[in-house]
């Protein structure tokens, strides 16, 4: 995966502008020969390969397995793509916006034997809802710019990118390799919201808070309003406990589907059980 000189992003961050430039490929389109050269400008940005061994990183930080579907944003010369496919088995597809580069991705992978496809279009534009993996390297101001959409995705998604944060999105994961950095995130469920608990033939109501993957919450016995221990949220997962009126604490480790949840509980000493959840 490709995109800009770290300098010169890193310039741009500071600015706090975001780097454009005239396509400099809309006069070599159709170039037999082309070759790209780094820091070449782009649609947004300018261009710069992801070293490989950041490439494999960030597809191990996803736990690519050959059941996912790996969507590199920004592909450039292929090779995020093309390791999706031949390291771990993937479906992979590449989205670039340079005509040439997607040229040049497609002799690459038919010289490395990979089968992938590489599409020439706008990662804003494109449809990618299909992924289970997302992979770019863009400037902040593009990753904010596709934070709605990505948030959107299948809950459990996975997304990893070069050197770039999400902003206020706290990564799950974080890896370094000297000054280049690998981030990490797990699309979470969305959960906000009022929910009618049912367990042991009880009912009670919760109420839970979100930012992001990060979850407080609160439960209502009768007249008593306790707060949730230890709520979190991973993908479609979910995980919380609560002190009921006898003092027991009760463990709940849960699936999200849209609006319910299903699942176990678990009382301190006691038989494990099924509960469910439905958010009003």
């Amino acid at each position: 995966m490709v995109r800009t000189t770290f300098s010169a992003m890193l310039a741009a961050v500071a600015a706090g502008v975001l780097i454009t430039s005239a396509p400099a490929f809309a006069q070599q389109s159709g170039s037999k020969d082309f070759s790209p050269t780094v820091g070449q400008p782009g649609k947004d940005v300018v261009w710069v390969p992801t070293p490989d061994e950041v490439v494999e990183r960030m597809l191990r930080m996803a736990q690519v397995t050959p059941k996912d579907v790996v969507y590199d944003l920004g592909s450039g010369d292929g090779r995020t793509v093309i390791a999706a496919q031949k390291k771990f088995g993937a479906r992979a597809k590449g989205i670039e916006f340079n005509p040439d580069m997607v040229e040049l991705s497609r002799k690459n992978a038919a010289r490395e034997g990979a089968k992938v496809e590489f599409v020439r279009g706008d990662v804003f534009a494109e449809d990618f809802s299909e992924a289970t993996v997302i992979t770019l390297y863009l400037l902040p101001s593009l990753n904010i710019k596709l934070r709605p959409k990505l948030l959107d995705m299948k809950p459990g998604t996975r997304i990893s990118s070069h050197q770039f944060t999400m902003e206020d999105w706290e990564p799950d994961e974080v890896s370094d390799f000297d000054w280049r950095r690998a981030y990490h995130w797990i699309v979470p469920a969305k959960v906000q919201g009022a929910w009618t608990l049912e367990v042991a033939g009880s009912r009670y109501e919760v109420e839970l808070t979100q930012k992001f993957q990060k979850i407080e919450g609160t439960v209502r016995m009768d007249k008593l309003k306790a707060g949730l221990r230890e709520p979190k949220l991973r993908g479609d997962r979910i995980w919380f406990a609560f002190i009921d009126q006898q003092g027991v604490k009760r463990d709940f480790e849960g699936t999200v589907a849209g609006g319910r949840i299903e699942g176990a509980f678990r009382p301190d000493s006691g038989a494990e059980g099924r509960f469910s959840a439905s958010k009003k």
